[in-house]
């Protein structure tokens, strides 16, 4: 059998089974739509949120920002990990003791404000549309090449798949969707790793492997091999950071409290019977994240070694069939900037921008690039990041089943977070919007209704992100990590374990937060993207890491704001007691 009819059988069994599991777990109520029912096991929570949270940003663009990034790419593995650890500790045990729907839900309540609700939905609103810019896009990479079909209507086939199991099976249908979601791209990422780890090491484990000599007879370690090519083409040692070390904190500590605050991964709390079950799913969660995490690695070396070895001083007449295949797909391209027919990959940019393709061919049969060459670089290729671990089985020659089963796991990658989003967008504007603030007389089959017609427009704004996004997946993901981190982490923490915090200050600390953040982005990422450079940076801090100093902001504002402000009523400081103190624990005695 062919790979092209393999890619069709493995993507449309997935397919089949997602549309049948949200089929057989339709949501027939609004806290099945909400929380599933609020029933999950643990266990079971923990792989849905696993799923929920490896997204297009980890499983196709992650490694390929390693690949390329080297030891900066650190950061994405260490802040995606850690805050996890945060979640479990402080946030995850807490809000599911609360016991509401959604997290506008817990900062209305605690704030005893409609106003501090609907900004906390609209704080939501900008980071969820944000994170899911990043999915779309991978859905349309994946679909574009694989189905050979263009990236716009790839992007908009993964919005008809979102749109049955998201707005029909709600959060019941989307957890044992991703149950199901998850199983495939943990498979389908570990396959191909081991493969190649065993090609290139003689070691099937690549965690193991990354740590190993190339099999190649010249006793070089890995990541010593991968320092030595790349200082010949005249990049950095791969083992070398260029980042400063400011930012490195900034950006991963951004990573680690924006996946805290992060909406569609709270939310998933919700759903296990007790606070306890919370911590547990937490704790499995990031069990199984570990096993992508730790593979990560070793994937983007892997990757880089062999697109180094299979491209470069390659006649283009001559070029592998994967990047012919890739080049028809926009996503790669050769521009012969000396005539000679070779293809060169050097240190800098081939050309500016994205490639623009225009009729006809270059002088070595190459697709024709208008695009005006970068003069002081010798580099002639052209590689989008986000194709890496797509491209990895097909670059090292792997088995057609293998390079399907990786189309199938980096769709599932991306629609499961997708359809997580969707839901809290969706949840956010029946429930919090117009259930408890706008319109608290709707019946529960309104509210269902409303739920799905939001979910609904909230998929065709999700299409146009992912046609045309702000930058590659996993730095668009960055962004929304920032926002988080800015805007509702701090109301979320100090509603949890601050009495003294009232509206007043976590309204002013939430709008600061994320006005701040999402101006800085939108200065440096979209109206001015040729200041983005780290001598224009505030504190040498980067669009990516920014959130921090929003985070900042939010708590210094929120802080002085309370305190010239009547404090919270009784009732309230009664809430977060509760919240905070086990059941059935009595007062301490004297020994």
């Amino acid at each position: 059998m062919d790979t092209q009819t393999l890619i069709y059988l493995f993507v449309g069994a997935s397919f089949a089974l997602y549309i049948g599991i949200a089929l057989w777990s339709r949501a027939g109520s609004t806290k099945e739509f909400y929380v599933a029912g609020g029933g999950v096991n643990p266990v079971v929570n923990g792989m849905a949120t696993a799923a929920d949270w490896m997204s297009a940003a980890s499983f196709i663009s992650m490694a390929g920002l390693i690949a390329f990034l080297g030891y900066d790419g650190s950061v994405y593995l260490m802040g995606w990990t850690g805050g996890y650890v945060m979640l479990a500790l402080l946030l995850a045990p807490y809000l599911r003791k609360f016991g509401q729907f959604t997290v506008p839900d817990f900062i209305g309540t605690r704030y005893y404000s409609k106003t501090a609700r609907v900004v906390a939905v609209i704080c939501l609103i900008f980071i969820s549309f944000t994170y899911i810019a990043g999915q779309m896009r991978g859905v349309g990479i994946v679909f574009s090449r694989f189905l050979d079909v263009d990236i716009t209507m790839g992007v908009i086939i993964g919005m008809g798949i979102v749109f049955v199991y998201a707005v029909l099976g709600g959060m019941k249908g989307i957890t044992y969707t991703q149950v199901a979601q998850y199983c495939v791209l943990i498979f389908a990422y570990m396959v191909p790793a081991f493969f190649l780890s065993f090609m290139i090491t003689g070691n099937p484990i690549p965690q193991f492997g990354l740590g190993s000599q190339v099999n190649d007879g010249s006793g070089l370690y890995v990541l010593q091999k991968l320092n030595l090519v790349l200082t010949d083409l005249g990049f950095g040692e791969y083992t070398d950071g260029s980042k400063s070390m400011i930012d490195v904190f900034c950006i991963t500590l951004a990573l680690m409290v924006g996946t805290a605050g992060l909406p569609h991964v709270i939310v998933r709390f919700f759903t296990v019977p007790k606070a306890s079950d919370a911590r547990k799913s937490a704790g499995w969660a990031l069990i199984f994240i570990a096993l992508l995490y730790t593979t990560a690695p070793a994937v983007g070396a892997f990757a880089r070694l062999n697109f180094i070895d299979t491209v470069n001083e390659t006649s283009y007449s001559e070029a592998p069939g994967w990047f012919k295949n890739w080049e028809r797909n926009d996503l790669i391209a050769f521009q012969d900037k000396n005539g000679d027919g070779v293809m060169q990959v050097r240190s800098g940019d081939a050309f500016e921008g994205a490639p623009t393709f225009a009729e006809g061919t270059g002088p070595s049969g190459e697709r024709l690039v208008t695009n005006a060459p970068v003069a002081d670089s010798e580099n002639e290729v052209y590689l989008d990041r986000d194709i890496m671990v797509l491209a990895n089985p097909e670059i090292g020659n792997l088995p057609g089943w293998v390079i399907a089963l990786v189309a199938a796991g980096g769709l599932a990658a991306a629609l499961s977070t997708a359809a997580g989003l969707l839901l809290v967008i969706s949840s956010s504007v029946s429930h919090d919007l117009l259930k408890s603030t706008f319109k608290p007389d709707i019946s529960e089959k309104g509210e269902l209704l409303a739920a799905r017609l939001a979910a609904t427009a909230a998929i065709v704004v999700a299409g146009y992100l992912g046609i045309y996004p702000p930058g590659w997946v996993a730095q668009v993901v960055a962004f929304a990590f920032g926002l988080a981190a800015a805007s509702l982490f701090p109301a979320i923490f100090m509603g949890i374990f601050s009495k003294r915090m009232n509206k007043e200050g976590a309204i002013a600390g939430m709008v600061t937060g994320l006005a701040f953040t999402f101006g800085y982005i939108f200065y440096f990422k979209l109206a001015n993207p040729a200041a983005n450079v780290a001598d224009n940076w505030l504190f040498g801090i980067s669009p990516e890491g920014i959130g921090v100093v929003g985070m900042v902001l939010n708590f210094a504002v929120a802080i002085a704001v309370s305190k010239m402000t009547a404090s919270p009523p009784v009732e309230i400081r009664k809430l977060v007691d509760s919240i905070r103190v086990p059941r059935g624990a009595g007062d301490a005695h004297a020994h």
